[in-house]
């Protein structure tokens, strides 16, 4: 008789992802290096950008949502003068203009009317979805759609100049779901011109940052945080033994004796720390299980 695969490790690794890795290459890569089936990550990265990946294994994939809509922080270059059809680097010059009259101060001003709550359209070449289709697969066939513009928030898009004559270098920290291919190509566009982006690095997600992150080759056991470590950025209420009891069986409670203000979701943990479940709001005095990851 045969005996059923071991689960595997559960937790959260961070990597630091190098240029010309996709994001699914780095799935496959962590699924080799620790033996585990159930790898996702929370958020894509261009296989030409770098920097930060979160990346769950075992039960920590249920747990990814929550990280998907962290806020983002990076860094990269943006080239005035050239607009290319991918809007960075790897993509063919589509319209050149003459911006070496552009100033700083001119790059700053058009950089603070980016900021804030504003429409962005998604680029041809990105992951989201239209009619069930991903965006980049039709931009390869040559085919271009319609798509409506969305509301995303950046929180600074910092420019400074650069030793390189036409290129500036660009901090942005922004929404989940902010494409900063499409910043540099409206930074371009509202400066008189075009640009493109090039070198981008993702150096946050939420509180998790490069210092945190390692680069595939160095990843092992030690590379694995516990479950509600990858939940650090969210509001987190300990349990007591009754009520833990109630959380493994998936029950409601009530918010007031469990101390859960705000929104939420909540991290509950029991007293050791141990995560036991993500609950949501359901109305103004209880909550509910989204994800539970122990049972009784």
């Amino acid at each position: 008789m045969s005996r059923a695969l071991p689960p595997g490790p559960t937790g959260l690794v961070v990597v630091d992802k190098e240029a010309g890795w996709t994001s699914h290459d780095v799935v496959a890569r962590v699924r080799s290096i620790f033996g585990q089936r159930r790898v996702g990550h929370a958020g894509t990265l261009d296989p030409d950008a770098t920097g930060v990946l979160l990346v769950g294994l075992g039960r920590v994939t249920r747990l990814l949502r929550f990280l998907t809509g962290l806020p983002k922080e990076y860094t990269a270059q943006i080239v005035l003068g050239a607009a290319t059809d991918t809007l960075d680097s790897s993509g063919q010059v589509v319209g050149e203009w003459d911006m070496t009259a552009v100033t700083l101060e001119d790059a700053r001003a058009a950089a603070a009317a980016l900021t804030g709550r504003i429409q962005q359209v998604p680029p041809m070449v990105s992951a989201l979805k239209v009619g069930g289709r991903r965006l980049h697969q039709l931009a390869r066939q040559g085919i271009e759609v319609e798509r409506a513009a969305r509301t995303v928030r950046v929180d600074r898009f910092d420019i400074e100049a650069t030793d390189d004559p036409g290129v500036l270098r660009a901090t942005v920290v922004c929404s989940a779901g902010t494409y900063v291919r499409s910043l540099a190509a409206d930074l371009g566009a509202s400066l008189g011109g075009g640009a493109h982006l090039r070198a981008l690095r993702r150096t946050r997600v939420g509180s998790f940052s490069v210092d945190d992150a390692e680069r595939i080759d160095a990843l092992g056991p030690g590379s694995l945080r516990a479950p509600a470590e990858a939940l650090r950025d969210i509001d987190r209420v300990t349990a007591d033994p009754d009520v833990s009891v109630l959380v493994a069986r998936g029950r409601p409670l009530e918010r007031a004796p469990l101390g859960a203000t705000g929104e939420g979701p909540w991290a509950v943990v029991d007293a050791t720390g141990r995560l036991l479940a993500v609950y949501e709001r359901t109305s103004p005095q209880s909550i509910r299980p989204a994800v539970v990851l122990v049972s009784r």
